[in-house]
C-alpha cells in the first residue's frame, strides 16, 4: 500500500502546516518533506492539553480503556501503509515491522485490560474511628491520580513500540494524563500516520482535542521547549545519554522541576559462568552473536558485554563467537548519523589499550557488520570508557583471571538495563554470590536467555540505575509503566459523591 505523508503538525485535533521544513531520508524509496514545528506549535499543544486534562484526567478507567482499544484498532486498519512507509524510514525488514506493529496494538489493549482491574490506582482506606482516645481518627481514602499533561519523545530505534503510540504514550493515556508527542525525525511519515490513527480514536471516541498532539521537527527548540514548557507535568524519552541527559538537567531547572524518565541505553552484561561454558560454551556463543546483531545490534538491550573466566573453554567460546559473527553480512542502519556514531565507537574501542580485535570491518554509509574484540579482566577495569554503550553489531568479551575478578568487575559496573546469568547446576554458589550485586546493577536479571526480547507484561521491569535511566524506581515497559504518570493523593473526610471517578 502507497501511503503519501501530508507532512504538517497536528495540534488538538488540527492538522497544520509549517513554514519551516525537513527532509526525511529514507533506507529507501522517496523521501517527503515535513513541517518542522515551533515553539509556538508547542504552546499551542500544550494549553490544549492542559484544557483537555480537566474532562479527560477525570474520566473513568472504562472511558479510557475505549480509547486504548480504538487506537488499537485504528493501528490495525492501516496495517499496510504502517509496514510500507516503516520499512522505507529504516530500513528494517517488514517481518520486524509487522511484529512491531501488533506489540505495540497489544501493549494498547494489555494497558486497557489493566486499568478495569483498578489495581494500579492502589486504593487504599483507613476508616474513621470517631471514638479513639486520645484523639479521633478521620476517614482517609489513597488513590493514585494522574499528574496532568506529559510529553513524550519518540525512539529511533523502535518506530512504533517506543514512538508515537509506543510504551510512554499509551501509559500516560491509560493513567489519564494528556500526550503531546516529539516525533523522531528518522521516520516522520510512520509517526505521522500513527498520529493519524490517534486522531481518529479521539474523535471517535468523542474526547477533547487536546489530548492528543504531534509535533515533528528536526531541531533541538522544539524538544527544549517542550520539557521546559511550565504545563508539562512529566516527560518519557528513549533514546542517547547525551540527549537524554541535555534534557533531563532542563527538566531539573526548571522553576518548577518536573520528572524526567529517560531510557538512555546499557551494555547489558553476560556472566557465562565456568560449568556453563565447559558444557554448552559452543551453543552460548552461538546465541550470543545472534542476539548481539539482532536488527544490526540497535536494541537498547543488545548484550555487548560477555565475562568468561580463562583457560581453553574461553579460547574455544571466542572462537565460536568470532566464526558465528563472520558469517552475519551487512545490515542497514537506521540513520546515518546512528551510523557514523558506530563507525567513530569502534574505532575509539579498537584504539583502546590492551583490546584485540578480532573482527573489523569497513563500515560504508548506513550498512554495519559485527565488530569482535576481546580484553583482558585487568584491561577492563582500568579503562571505565569500556563500558560505555556502541550503538550497534559490536561486542567485547572479556576474559577475566579468577572468580574474585569477576566479582570485582560486577562491583565496578554501572547501571544497567539487564544482566544476564549463563549458568548451569553446578555455577550455582557462584551465581548466590554475583546475584546480590547484579541486582543492584539492573532493572532485568536473566538466567540461560538472552536480553534482546522484552515482554510486555505485568511482571516486566525496563529500566535500571543510571545511566541505564534516570528514574530506577519506574519501568519503561509494562503495566508498572502507568505508575510514572500517577502521584497519591489522600482525601480525607471527603464524601464519596466527590470522590474522582476510577
Amino acid at each position: 500500500m502507497t501511503f503519501m505523508p501530508h507532512g504538517k503538525q497536528l495540534i488538538a485535533g488540527e492538522w497544520a502546516a509549517s513554514e519551516n521544513t525537513f527532509s526525511s531520508q529514507p533506507a529507501h524509496g522517496q523521501s517527503f518533506d515535513f513541517s518542522s514545528g515551533t515553539v509556538k506549535d508547542v504552546d499551542a499543544a500544550c494549553k490544549a492539553a492542559e484544557e483537555a486534562f480537566w474532562s479527560y484526567g477525570y474520566s473513568s478507567s472504562e472511558d479510557r480503556a475505549k480509547f486504548l482499544n480504538a487506537i488499537a484498532d485504528e493501528i490495525e486498519a492501516r496495517a499496510d501503509a504502517i509496514t510500507a512507509i516503516g520499512t522505507s524510514e529504516t530500513g528494517l525488514p517488514e517481518a520486524r515491522l509487522q511484529g512491531e506493529r501488533g506489540r505495540t496494538s497489544g501493549q494498547l489493549r494489555l494497558f486497557a485490560s489493566h486499568i478495569l482491574k483498578g489495581d494500579y490506582l492502589d486504593l487504599r482506606h483507613d476508616g474513621a474511628l470517631p471514638d479513639r482516645q486520645p484523639l479521633p481518627r478521620p476517614d482517609l481514602k489513597l488513590v493514585q491520580r494522574p499528574i496532568g499533561p506529559v510529553a513524550v519523545f519518540g525512539a529511533s530505534n523502535f518506530p512504533l513500540a517506543f514512538s508515537t503510540a509506543g510504551g510512554d504514550t499509551a501509559s500516560a493515556l491509560a493513567a489519564g494524563c494528556p500526550v503531546v508527542v516529539r516525533g523522531h525525525p528518522a521516520h516522520p511519515g510512520t509517526g505521522e500516520i500513527v498520529a493519524e490513527a490517534i486522531a481518529a480514536a479521539v474523535k471517535s471516541c468523542g474526547l477533547h482535542p487536546g489530548v492528543f498532539s504531534f509535533i515533528q521537527g528536526n531541531g533541538y527548540d522544539v524538544g527544549q521547549a517542550l520539557v521546559q514548557h511550565p504545563l508539562i507535568t512529566a516527560v518519557g524519552f528513549t533514546g542517547s545519554l547525551r540527549g537524554g541527559r541535555a534534557l533531563f538537567d532542563l527538566c531539573a531547572q526548571r522553576p518548577v522541576p518536573i520528572p524526567f524518565f529517560g531510557e538512555l541505553g546499557s551494555v547489558n552484561p553476560m556472566f557465562v559462568l565456568p560449568v556453563a561454558l565447559g558444557a554448552r560454551g559452543e551453543a552460548v556463543a552461538k546465541g550470543w552473536a545472534g542476539s548481539l546483531t539482532m536488527g544490526a545490534g540497535q536494541f537498547c538491550t543488545n548484550p555487548g558485554i560477555v565475562l568468561v573466566l580463562e583457560g581453553p573453554d574461553a579460547d574455544a567460546f571466542v572462537n565460536t563467537a568470532k566464526d558465528a559473527l563472520s558469517q552475519i553480512g551487512a545490515q542497514t542502519m537506521l540513520t546515518d548519523g546512528i551510523a557514523e556514531a558506530f563507525r567513530s565507537g569502534s574505532r575509539k574501542v579498537s584504539g583502546s589499550t590492551g583490546v584485540r580485535e578480532l573482527i573489523g570491518t569497513s563500515c560504508e554509509t548506513r550498512e554495519a557488520a559485527p565488530y569482535l574484540f576481546e580484553v583482558s579482566g585487568e584491561a577492563w577495569l582500568a579503562d571505565e570508557e569500556l563500558g560505555e554503550e556502541v550503538f550497534g553489531p559490536l561486542g567485547i568479551v572479556v576474559r577475566v583471571k579468577d572468580e574474585a575478578q569477576l566479582l570485582e568487575i560486577a562491583r565496578s559496573l554501572v547501571g544497567q538495563l539487564t544482566c544476564t546469568l549463563q549458568m548451569d547446576d553446578g555455577d550455582t554458589d557462584l551465581a548466590r554470590r554475583l546475584l546480590p550485586i547484579l541486582e543492584r546493577k539492573a532493572g532485568r536479571v536473566l538466567a540461560n536467555g538472552f536480553p534482546t526480547g522484552v515482554e510486555v507484561a505485568d511482571a516486566m521491569v525496563h529500566g535500571g540505575p543510571y545511566p541505564a535511566s534516570t528514574n530506577f524506581g519506574a519501568t519503561s515497559v509494562g503495566t508498572l509503566a502507568i505508575r510514572r504518570f500517577l502521584r497519591p493523593v489522600c482525601y480525607q473526610n471527603i464524601p464519596d459523591a466527590l470522590l474522582p471517578a476510577r
